[in-house]
C-alpha cells in the first residue's frame, strides 16, 4: 500500500475484519436482514472504501460497538462493490443515501439514520 493510500484511503476493496459484522453483498443478503429487523433491531453500516472520512468513521464506530452491550444485529455494506444495493436501500426506505451512513431498521421499516460524525452507538 503507498503512502496516501495509507493517508487518504484506496480505491481497492476493503471489507472490515471485525467478527459482528454480517455482510450485504446481494439483494438476498439485504431481504434476510430486512426479515431480521421483524425479530431484532438491526443497524446497517454504508461505508465508502474510497472515503477517509467513511474509513474514520467506520473505525470509531466499531470501537463503540466492541465496547456496547446494544442487543442489535449489524450489517456492513461496502457501497463501492455493492452501489446498486445501496441504491435499493436508499429507495426502499425513504432514506437520502449518504457515505458513510448507519441506517437502525425495526419491523421493516427504517427508524434512524445518520450520516458522518453522527454516526455513533447512541443512535441505537
Amino acid at each position: 500500500m503507498s503512502f496516501f493510500n495509507k493517508i487518504f484511503g484506496s480505491d481497492e476493496p476493503q471489507n472490515s475484519s471485525i467478527s459482528f459484522w454480517n455482510k450485504i453483498e446481494s439483494e438476498e443478503d439485504l431481504e434476510k436482514a430486512v426479515e431480521k429487523s421483524f425479530e431484532k433491531k438491526i443497524v446497517i453500516f454504508k461505508h465508502s472504501t474510497r472515503c477517509h472520512i467513511s474509513k474514520m468513521v467506520l473505525k470509531n464506530f466499531e470501537n463503540e460497538v466492541a465496547n456496547s452491550d446494544k442487543d442489535v444485529v449489524y450489517y456492513f455494506l461496502d457501497l463501492i462493490a455493492h452501489r446498486p444495493i445501496s441504491n435499493k436501500i436508499a429507495e426502499d426506505f425513504g432514506v437520502t443515501h449518504q457515505s458513510p451512513q448507519l441506517i437502525v431498521l425495526e419491523n421493516g421499516k427504517a427508524v434512524k439514520d445518520a450520516s458522518h460524525q453522527s454516526i455513533s452507538v447512541n443512535l441505537i
